[in-house]
């Protein structure tokens, strides 16, 4: 950690933004790598957000929560306990110490917008929508799944601050199904797939990790393999920006392969 341009260092409450900026929220990739154009760092700590808050209309996850205090959310809400454990699923799948762990927020690896960012296949499988704040103190929201459009993309505006990510009461009673997959034992993920069946038979397929954004395909009910694996191709290949990764962490064929398997897989769970 070597940040030799950064002078200044403030409350993000008391801040208005400027080029040269950057949120600071748990810092994991902020202090990874020379940020050659940053002056000052905003901590987002001031603002003083409770990390999840939850009621009858959903939860809030604060994008300071860090990734140990997500995984050791316990509902008030019986009904929202599928949702915790899946969580806890999430929390674990990232590749990391028990610092990072504890450090690392839920808002900053969603802007990070990695493939395999474990915060992104949570929220996106739950149907989140992230609440955003201008540097005019205009708002607006965005669902996870059109938010991140790519590997290390997404809308987020110059000054913009993911403030919360909102996730609706319906999906978090939902059965889950939960398939990762990494080239080693403890390696970063390739392949990432949620199932999910909404009381009413909704299924909701969503597959992160192994495509550059999240891809979801929904279904009235439960579909047959045969169905579900077409609509994985279509998205897969077609010209959305959603075809498979190729890199160190697995090659596009075995990817594809990998995620063809889990999704059946994750289907046949929530299903049966």
């Amino acid at each position: 950690m070597d940040l030799n341009g950064v002078t200044d260092f403030a409350p993000a409450t008391d801040a208005t933004w400027r080029d040269g900026d950057a949120w600071l929220g748990g810092g994991t990739w902020l202090f990874s790598q020379p940020q050659p154009r940053l002056t000052r760092l905003l901590d987002l700590h001031a603002f003083g957000w409770t990390p999840v808050e939850e009621d009858g209309d959903g939860v809030l996850v604060a994008a300071t929560c860090t990734l140990a205090q997500l995984a050791r959310w316990q509902p008030a809400h019986s009904a929202y306990a599928p949702a915790a454990a899946l969580a806890r699923e999430c929390c674990h799948a990232l590749l990391r110490s028990f610092k990072v762990h504890n450090v690392a927020t839920v808002g900053g690896n969603i802007c990070l917008s990695l493939p395999a960012g474990p915060m992104t296949s949570l929220t996106s499988a739950l149907d989140g929508v992230v609440l955003l704040r201008g540097p005019d103190a205009t708002r607006r929201g965005l669902p996870v799944t059109d938010f991140v459009t790519g590997d290390g993309r997404n809308k987020l505006r110059p000054g913009e601050l993911l403030t919360h990510v909102w996730l609706p009461p319906a999906p978090l009673s939902a059965r889950t199904a939960f398939r990762q997959l990494s080239l080693s034992p403890v390696g970063r993920s390739a392949v990432l797939v949620i199932a999910r069946r909404d009381p009413g038979g909704q299924t909701v397929v969503t597959v992160t990790a192994s495509t550059p954004r999240p891809v979801q395909l929904r279904f009235p009910a439960p579909p047959a393999p045969a169905e579900a694996l077409g609509r994985l191709d279509a998205a897969g290949v077609g010209g959305e920006g959603a075809q498979y990764l190729d890199d160190v962490h697995g090659n596009a064929a075995w990817r594809a392969a990998m995620t063809r398997r889990l999704v059946t897989e994750a289907l046949g769970e929530v299903s049966g």
